[in-house]
C-alpha cells in the first residue's frame, strides 16, 4: 500500500501542473544536491558566486517513463484517489518540499482560460540565482529551469537571469533568438506573470550590465555568424591564401564573453594543478616560461560543427551555428608541454594510478572540458600550454594569456584562458563535455547523452575554398581555353597525414587527383597535426563537357589519409541533429557559361 500511495502522490503532483509540463515528468531523475561554482564577469572585474545546483544523475539512476494514462484524462486519477483516501477522510496533501509551484489563488481572478497559475514578481524573485529551483520570465510566461541548468550549453551562467526576465540577456546573447531555443524553453513553463505586474503585456525589466562591452574589435574580413558571443569563420580567400592562417582572420569560437586580462598582469596569471590525491600546485605564467623548456607545434584547430551548413542543405535541419567551410584554421603554437608541468606537480608519468584517467581544464569564463590522460602520457602527443600564436602573444579571442592546445583533437577540448587543470578519474562534468559535442545516429531524435563518448579525435574532411579563372591570352577563343583553378584544404585528426585528394568535375561520376602543396618546411611537431592545402587546374572547356549540357556542374572533393580513412559520400548517412562532424564529400556548383562570360567581359574592359 505505501508504494501505491507514493505513486498517487506523484500523479497528483503532475496533475496540478499545466499539461506542457508533462514532458518534464518523463525525464524525472533521482538527484542529490551539491555545491558548484560559476564565475561571473562584469565589465572589467570578476567575482565568484556559490550556489546550489542539480548535478547530472549518476549512471543507473532510476528514470520514470511517460504516463500515457494521464493524457487520456482524469479516469485513472479518480480511481486512484478513491482507493487512496485515508480512513480519516481528510484531504490528500502533497509534501511541502515537493519542489512544485504552489497554486496561486490570483489565477481565479484572471479571465484567461489557459489553465496556467499567475505569479507575482515578488514570488518569482524568490526563485533567483541562489534558489534550488530557479525561474525565469520570457514575455509574460514563467519557466522553472531547474532541470535545464545542467543541460544549458552556457553552463551555470543562465542563473544570472533567474528571478526575472531572461529577455535582456537574450538581447545580449543573441544566439538564443531561434525557434529551437524557444522550443526547449516551452517545456519548462509553469505559469504566467500576474496581470497587475505587467505593463503593455510585459513585466518591467531590470537594467543589466553587458559583459561583452570589453570584447576585442574583430577583423572585418571574418564572416560573423553571431555578434554576442562572437562566432566567426575564416573566409575562403584566407583559407586558401597561406599555410598558417593569420591571427586576424583565424576563426573565432566563443561560448561567452572574452575575459579581461591586462597585458601588464599576464605573467602573474595563475594556473592551479590538482592531482587525484588532493595535492595541488600553482604556477604563474612567468614560472612556466622560466622553468620549463618551450616547444613549437604547428596544428589545425577545427570546430566539431565545421560544415554543419552542408549537413543542413543536403540532409535536413540541424541545431547549431550554421558554419560553412571556415570553422577551421592552422597556426604555429608555442608554449610548454603539459606533461612536463604535470610531472613537476607530482604526477607519475610512468604509473599515474587508476584515479588518473582524464585531464580536466577550466577557463576564466566558466568554460570547461577534458581529454583522456593518454594524450598527455604519450611523449609524441604534443599537448601544450601555449602562450604564442604565429610568433605573437595569443590574441584575446584565442586565449590570452594562455590556452591548451591538444593537436589532432576537436577544438572544444583546447580550452582558452585556462586557469585550472585537474587530474581526475572522470571526465569534466561540464555541459560542453557531457551534453554537447557528441554524435548520434540519423534516427536518434531523442538524445541520450550518456550513450556515447564525447568527440575527441577529429575524422577526415576536406573542402573547396576557392575557384578562379586564369585567362589564356586575348584570342577570340581565349575564354574557352581559360584554366579553372580550384583550391582547398584536407585534414585528418589524430596526427594522420593526408595521402590523397580526389577531385570530380561531374558530381562524383569521374575522378582525378589534386596536387598537394608542399608545406613541410613550415610543419612543426611529432606528428602530422596540420592540414594539406591542395590545388587542381583544368580547362574551362573540360568542365563544360562534364556538365553534359546542363547549366551547371557540381565540383566535388574528397580526401584519404595515411590510414586510408576516407570521407563518407553523403550527409544523410551521417546525419545527426546537432550537425556535428559534417565530413561528407564537399560539393560546389560551378557555372561554366557564366565563368566564360565573366572572362570575356573582363578582357573587353582591358
Amino acid at each position: 500500500m505505501p508504494s501505491i500511495y507514493r505513486l498517487g502522490l506523484e500523479l497528483l503532483k503532475v496533475a496540478r501542473r499545466p499539461k506542457p509540463y508533462l514532458r518534464h515528468f518523463q525525464n524525472f531523475e533521482t538527484r542529490q544536491s551539491t555545491n558548484c561554482y560559476a564565475r561571473f564577469f562584469g565589465f572589467q572585474t570578476a567575482r565568484q558566486a556559490v550556489f546550489k545546483a542539480t548535478p547530472k544523475a549518476p549512471n543507473g539512476a532510476r528514470r520514470l517513463g511517460p504516463l500515457p494514462a494521464l493524457a487520456a484524462g482524469g479516469g485513472l486519477l479518480t480511481i486512484l484517489f478513491s482507493v487512496l483516501q485515508p480512513v480519516t477522510h481528510e484531504p490528500l496533501e502533497v509534501p511541502r518540499n515537493s519542489g512544485l509551484p504552489p497554486p496561486n489563488p490570483t489565477s481565479d481572478n484572471d479571465d484567461s482560460n489557459d489553465g496556467l497559475p499567475r505569479y507575482r514578481l515578488s514570488e518569482i524573485k524568490e526563485h533567483g540565482p541562489k534558489s534550488e529551483n530557479p525561474w525565469v520570465i520570457y514575455e509574460d510566461k514563467v519557466y522553472d529551469i531547474t532541470d535545464w541548468v545542467p543541460a544549458h550549453p552556457g553552463g551555470e551562467v543562465i542563473r544570472r537571469a533567474a528571478g526575472g526576465s531572461i529577455e535582456p540577456y537574450w538581447d545580449i546573447f543573441s544566439i538564443h533568438k531561434s525557434p529551437y531555443v524557444r522550443e526547449i524553453l516551452e517545456q519548462y513553463v509553469v505559469g504566467k506573470v500576474h496581470p497587475d505586474d505587467l505593463e503593455n503585456g510585459r513585466p518591467l525589466q531590470d537594467h543589466i550590465e553587458d559583459p561583452f562591452t570589453a570584447d576585442p574589435i574583430r577583423d572585418g574580413r571574418l564572416k560573423k555568424l553571431t555578434q554576442k558571443p562572437c562566432n566567426a569563420e575564416t573566409p575562403g580567400q584566407e583559407l586558401a591564401g597561406s599555410f598558417l592562417t593569420p591571427n586576424e582572420v583565424f576563426y573565432v569560437r566563443n561560448h561567452m564573453w572574452v575575459p579581461v586580462v591586462e597585458e601588464a598582469e599576464a605573467d602573474g596569471h595563475n594556473i592551479t594543478i590538482e592531482l587525484p590525491d588532493g595535492d595541488s600546485k600553482t604556477y604563474t605564467i612567468k614560472d612556466l616560461k622560466e622553468r620549463f623548456k618551450q616547444h613549437t607545434v604547428t596544428a589545425v584547430l577545427q570546430c566539431s560543427g565545421n560544415r554543419r551548413n552542408d549537413m543542413t542543405r543536403y540532409a535536413k535541419k540541424t541545431n547549431g551555428l550554421q558554419w560553412t567551410v571556415g570553422a577551421i584554421s592552422c597556426a604555429k603554437w608555442e608554449g610548454v608541454r603539459l606533461r612536463d608541468v604535470l610531472a613537476d606537480a607530482g604526477l607519475s608519468l610512468e604509473d599515474p594510478g587508476e584515479d588518473a584517467q582524464h585531464i580536466q581544464f577550466s577557463g576564466l569564463e566558466a568554460y570547461g572540458a577534458s581529454i583522456p590522460i593518454a594524450s598527455i602520457l604519450d611523449p609524441m602527443g604534443d599537448v601544450l600550454l601555449a602562450f604564442k600564436m604565429n610568433d605573437a602573444p595569443l590574441p584575446r579571442d584565442h586565449g590570452f594569456p594562455v590556452r591548451v592546445i591538444v593537436p589532432g583533437t576537436v577544438a572544444a577540448r583546447c580550452v582558452k584562458w585556462v586557469n585550472k587543470i585537474v587530474v581526475s578519474d572522470e571526465e569534466s562534468n561540464t555541459t560542453w563535455q557531457r551534453r554537447d559535442y557528441k554524435c548520434f545516429g540519423p534516427n536518434e531524435v531523442k538524445q541520450d547523452w550518456d550513450k556515447y563518448k564525447a568527440i575527441q579525435i577529429m575524422p577526415i574532411t576536406s573542402a573547396i575554398t576557392r575557384t578562379g579563372l586564369k585567362a589564356a591570352g586575348t584570342a577570340p577563343d581565349a575564354a574557352e581555353r581559360s584554366v579553372v583553378q580550384i583550391e582547398g584544404y584536407a585534414y585528418s585528426g589524430g596526427g594522420r597525414e593526408i595521402q590523397r585528394v580526389d577531385v570530380s568535375l561531374d558530381g562524383g561520376e569521374t575522378w582525378d587527383q589534386a596536387q598537394l602543396i608542399d608545406d613541410t618546411s613550415l610543419e612543426k611537431g611529432s606528428r602530422a597535426w596540420c592540414w594539406k592545402r591542395w590545388k587542381y587546374e583544368t580547362k574551362l572547356s573540360e568542365i563544360a563537357k562534364a556538365s553534359n549540357g546542363e547549366a551547371k556542374t557540381t565540383l566535388v572533393v574528397k580526401a584519404t589519409d595515411d590510414a586510408y580513412n576516407t570521407q563518407p559520400e553523403t550527409h544523410k548517412s551521417i546525419y545527426n541533429l546537432r550537425g556535428n562532424l559534417a565530413t561528407a564529400w564537399h560539393r560546389v556548383d560551378f557555372d561554366p557559361a557564366a565563368a566564360s562570360k565573366s572572362t570575356k567581359k573582363s578582357k573587353n574592359n582591358e
